[in-house]
């Protein structure tokens, strides 16, 4: 993937607080903690909030998930009091490239979070040594293309049903 514009610019690093664009003050933070509070918020996803298969629908397996993460990957929680609203990570997967997941509580989208989210998960990733990025994306799904794009992510693969982007970081 060739080198953008944004390349040496260094992301916003965890912990992170703003006011989103519904004027709750949230705090970003890197996690490495207990699953119980990621099951909480997954538990609530409906149908919609769902894609490619996660966060998987039933308690038990969202547990099993949401552990894996927090083992594999670099994480960050989004934080509004004491509840856990949404949730970033980055999974290695050898030479220094990671896949990105990213999922915010329904409730709190089209807030501003999972921008910000992106933008603090990518930094606590050049923080813990990843340099490329990867991840895949409903071709339905244009919200989130939209802030994929915004976050200087490319498109490197169109399939029938999703997109595969990425980007250096």
């Amino acid at each position: 993937m060739a080198k953008s514009a944004e390349d040496g610019h260094q992301f916003p690093r965890p912990p992170q607080e703003f006011t989103d664009g519904e004027d709750r003050t949230v705090r970003m933070v890197a996690y490495d903690g207990d699953a119980e509070p990621l099951v909480a918020m997954y538990v609530d996803f409906d149908a919609d909030s769902r894609s490619q298969g996660v966060p998987p629908r039933k308690e038990p397996a969202i547990r099993e998930w949401a552990q894996g993460l927090l083992e594999e990957g670099v994480n960050v929680v989004v934080w509004h009091d004491d509840r856990a609203v949404g949730h970033a990570a980055l999974v290695p997967v050898g030479d220094g490239s990671a896949e990105l997941a990213i999922f915010v509580h329904p409730e709190y989208q089209s807030a501003g979070i999972g921008t910000r989210l992106i933008k603090v998960l990518l930094g606590h990733g050049q923080e813990e040594g990843i340099e490329h990025v990867w991840l895949a994306v409903s071709q339905r799904n244009h919200v989130a293309i939209r802030v994929y794009r915004a976050a200087g992510f490319e498109t490197r693969l169109r399939e029938h049903v999703e997109i595969e982007m990425e980007r250096d970081l």
